[in-house]
């Protein structure tokens, strides 16, 4: 997508889309389906969901990665005891998905099995199954999670929020 269409999609688009495709009943089975994949792993799962950028940071090279980084920070992601965070960041105007993960996941997974994560909730959405393609999402990384950090059986404390974020 280019700078133009990408300008143009962030100043269209996505303004009512956000509670069509994230209605209250999805955010309540996206929590469930965090609070009790966490308790499989050392892992933290944030789900945050934007219906746009700012068209003027899209005309200065703004990019749904760079926000989803930013996002990251401003959700204080990073701040786990295990450095073991990750956020979903999708937004909705240019059609992406962002997976960050915190360096101790980092360490152990390659991006290329985040990637895949986001290739099959991609298909989802553009199907406009909000739902699979969140909680297939959600799933996927919960087994990376509990195939790289499993819990062992110890308790392990929630520190992140896990209703997902609308911004």
């Amino acid at each position: 997508m280019g700078r133009s269409q990408r300008f143009f999609a962030n100043l269209c688009g996505g303004w009512f889309l956000m509670r069509r495709a994230f209605p209250t009943a999805l955010l309540d089975d996206m929590t469930r389906a965090i609070a009790d994949g966490e308790r499989l792993h050392r892992g933290e799962v944030c789900f945050a969901v934007e219906s746009r950028l700012s068209p003027w940071d899209v005309l200065e090279g703004f990019d749904a990665h760079r926000r989803a980084e930013q996002v990251f920070a401003q959700l204080r992601v990073w701040d786990t005891e295990h450095n073991s965070g990750v956020l979903f960041y999708v937004l909705l105007a240019e059609h992406r998905i962002e997976i960050v993960a915190d360096r101790g996941i980092a360490a152990a997974v390659p991006q290329a099995e985040w990637d895949a994560i986001c290739a099959r909730m991609r298909e989802c959405f553009a199907r406009g199954d909000w739902r699979e393609g969140s909680l297939s999402g959600i799933a996927a990384a919960h087994a990376l999670l509990q195939r790289h950090f499993p819990g062992n059986d110890k308790a392990n404390p929630d520190e992140l929020p896990d209703r997902p974020v609308l911004l």
